[in-house]
């Protein structure tokens, strides 16, 4: 059996570079990731089955899923038969701009060459699954800091992210990405890549505060909760820098101190009742949350 870390998915900063023909936007951003995850429990069965448990389970369609078409279509690409039974324990939000759905997908795709023993000659076709199933999982494939262009697919190395405690807030209103995206309105960004490192968490912060998330205006004016979540965390003792991730409405704040992100997340949850709040911390350098186990 292998079991498999899905991390959740941050997008640091995301501007809007341009539209294509078929009406796909092209995108610049910082995508990082967190120590906070779904789990993924993969191993060998008769038939593709997906099993759903944990606090976010009645959110999702276990008979229509991507963590149960990754499994499916990398079963096709291969030319064998998709054999797994796949248990997921789902602790990310749904509809939420964390990537869950998508960091599902990519987890069951690396637990899958894990326990089918692909080398490396299938990466491209682990890739071309990626892309197919949606614009975040290429990304979620890596579970790692990653520059992310084009419309998911153009992903190349990340500055180095120093070590930085985060809160992620959610008002428990689903935010459907396309909505949000027809919405924007004004003209596209350019670019924002780092020219350089950031030292630590304050430079972060500092780097960031120059560039933006191009769908949080039209997402808060669809879910007015999103400004109060953003109000409140930009608030917090200890928050440098409160912003919308993806498409909403999960925001983050980030500090350079744990304590003080887990002291915000207490006194906000006991205020806010029907909000969901979690502390975490920013995968970095030299760290992974994506390891893999077997066993038996």
């Amino acid at each position: 059996m292998i079991r498999v870390e899905a991390p959740a998915k941050l997008n640091l900063y995301l501007h809007v570079t341009g539209r294509r023909a078929d009406g796909y936007h092209e995108l610049d951003s910082l995508v990082t990731f967190t120590a906070f995850s779904d789990t993924l429990e993969i191993a060998p069965a008769d038939v593709l089955t997906l099993t759903v448990t944990g606090p976010f389970a009645y959110a999702l369609d276990s008979g229509d899923n991507l963590a149960a078409r990754s499994a499916a279509a990398l079963a096709e690409r291969l030319g064998r038969p998709a054999d797994v039974r796949i248990a997921l324990h789902k602790r990310i939000p749904v509809a939420a701009g964390l990537g869950g759905g998508s960091a599902d997908a990519a987890a069951v795709l690396r637990g899958l060459a894990r326990l089918w023993r692909l080398g490396p000659e299938h990466a491209d076709d682990l890739r071309a699954i990626a892309l197919g199933l949606g614009a975040d999982v290429p990304v979620c494939l890596h579970a790692r800091a990653t520059c992310m262009a084009g419309i998911g697919e153009a992903l190349s190395p990340a500055p180095r992210i120093p070590p930085c405690a985060v809160l992620l807030v959610n008002p428990g209103v689903p935010v459907p990405t396309g909505p949000v995206f027809a919405a924007r309105r004004g003209p596209f960004s350019v670019p924002g890549r780092f020219q350089a490192s950031p030292r630590d968490a304050a430079s972060l912060a500092d780097l960031l505060r120059t560039r933006r998330n191009d769908l949080e205006p039209p997402a808060r004016a669809k879910v007015s909760e999103i400004g109060h979540v953003l109000d409140r965390l930009g608030a917090a003792p200890g928050c440098l820098l409160a912003r919308m991730s993806g498409s909403g409405g999960t925001c983050f704040g980030l500090f350079e101190d744990e304590d003080a992100a887990a002291d915000a997340a207490g006194t906000i949850a006991r205020e806010n009742p029907g909000w969901w709040v979690q502390a975490s911390n920013l995968v970095h350098e030299g760290e992974t949350v994506d390891v893999v186990a077997v066993h038996g």
